[in-house]
């Protein structure tokens, strides 16, 4: 009995040893096969990289594509001495499947980076961005491969496993809630062509007032005009209305609306004298000479000695009107035809009579835009005491001296 249990022993031990000497040796030929792949891989690539003008091999290296492709030859010498050591446990056979399984998803979402890099390089990817359809891809893939390399330790179906997690489908919406509203949302627009890299939007309650840098599946990232960047969720976009001045850059015109508050006691007929000094300035020399001949056809038969409110006569602040107008049309920063071009006057209100300007700039720069306007409201301020009008402000330390 003794000896039968020796011999046992014995036998057990030598199996023992067995397994354990062939799964080392197996261990160390995977070991050595990873450098030697890997050297051999980085030579070819390197010189292919060299030799050859296309984009896509530099993306494929940027991304370590063929590295983490190299990780596939342990397994694969792994799962075929598996077949000479029979003595090894089956159960290695399924983590080295679901091992590849974990790898080739690694190299598919890296190919899919690389092919967006090469995507980036070309000027629709301003207009068309395909960083959220990366995104929702690579997650697509990570699920499925995590899905199918559980499947393949558990050695069962993945459709038994799916359908276990059929009861949890509502617990699956709650947790990906976030990810399933920035999948609708970057569809949207991306649709809809909402927003691109480089569109300068507003969204107030978020404090947005920048250049969009990044359109991605989850958010949106905005560099502000103060250098600050702002994240915000895709899904906001949709849910929330943001303003857009990608139009305002297309058309080539940047609206100028502002007003002057005229001071509406300084408002007044224009007597011959009036007249006669205003005739001097070029820019009003052919309006002057209309109304004139207007004025005379109009007042022909009004006895010249009548009151002022018995005919027609010119007002200063009509004057300074056709004068805004003559001066804007002389200025070669603001569109002519094609866009809005309108000079106005704004209803009474106790803050003054409101002058408004409503033009479109030919430049959309914003630093240009807003030296064109402030040389313009420059200019008109300066220009109203030579029509006897003044400019509505609340009265200051300055004004009560003056009128002490």
């Amino acid at each position: 009995m003794t000896d039968a249990v020796s011999n046992l022993a014995h036998l057990f031990d030598t199996a023992m040893m067995r397994t354990l000497f062939d799964g080392a040796l197996l261990l160390f030929l995977a070991g050595l096969s990873f450098p030697v792949t890997r050297t051999i891989v980085n030579r070819i690539v390197r010189r292919l990289v060299t030799r050859t003008k296309t984009k896509w091999d530099d993306a494929l290296t940027n991304r370590n594509v063929f590295n983490q492709a190299a990780f596939l030859v342990p397994a694969l010498v792994l799962y075929c001495g598996l077949s000479l050591f029979p003595d090894l446990p089956h159960i290695l056979e399924r983590i080295i499947l679901a091992y590849v399984v974990v790898n080739l998803v690694i190299v598919t979402s890296r190919v899919l980076g690389a092919g967006e890099e090469i995507y980036e390089t070309y000027s629709v990817s301003n207009k068309q961005p395909i960083k959220g359809y990366v995104q929702l891809a690579n997650l697509i893939i990570y699920m499925l491969g995590g899905l199918l390399a559980i499947c393949t330790i558990l050695g069962v179906h993945p459709g038994t496993l799916l359908a276990s997690l059929g009861a949890m489908t509502a617990l699956v919406i709650l947790v990906f809630r976030d990810t399933i509203l920035s999948v609708i949302a970057s569809v949207q627009i991306a649709a809809y062509d909402l927003v691109r890299r480089g569109d300068w939007i507003t969204m107030s309650p978020y404090g947005v007032d920048g250049d969009v840098i990044d359109v991605s599946l989850h958010t949106v990232r905005v560099q502000n005009f103060d250098k600050t960047i702002v994240t915000v969720p895709t899904h906001k976009l949709i849910d929330d209305s943001f303003k857009n001045w990608r139009g305002m850059s297309e058309s080539g015109g940047r609206r100028i609306k502002r007003c002057i508050f005229i001071d509406q006691t300084s408002i007044k007929f224009l007597d011959e004298g009036g007249v006669e000094r205003l005739a001097e300035i070029d820019r009003l020399k052919p309006y002057l000479a209309r109304k004139e001949e207007a004025l005379a056809n109009d007042n022909s038969d009004i006895d010249v000695h009548t009151g002022v409110l018995n005919r027609r006569e010119l007002t200063n602040i009509g004057t300074f009107r056709a004068y805004i107008e003559a001066y804007l049309r002389d200025n070669s920063k603001i569109h002519k035809e094609g866009m809005t071009f309108l000079i106005r006057q704004l209803a009474p209100s106790p803050n003054g009579l409101p002058m408004e300007i409503y033009v479109f700039t030919n430049d959309t720069n914003w630093v240009h835009y807003e030296s064109i306007q402030a040389d313009i409201f420059d200019h008109l301020l300066a220009a109203l005491p030579a029509f006897g009008l003044r400019v509505f402000q609340y009265p200051t330390g300055y004004d009560t001296i003056l009128s002490g």
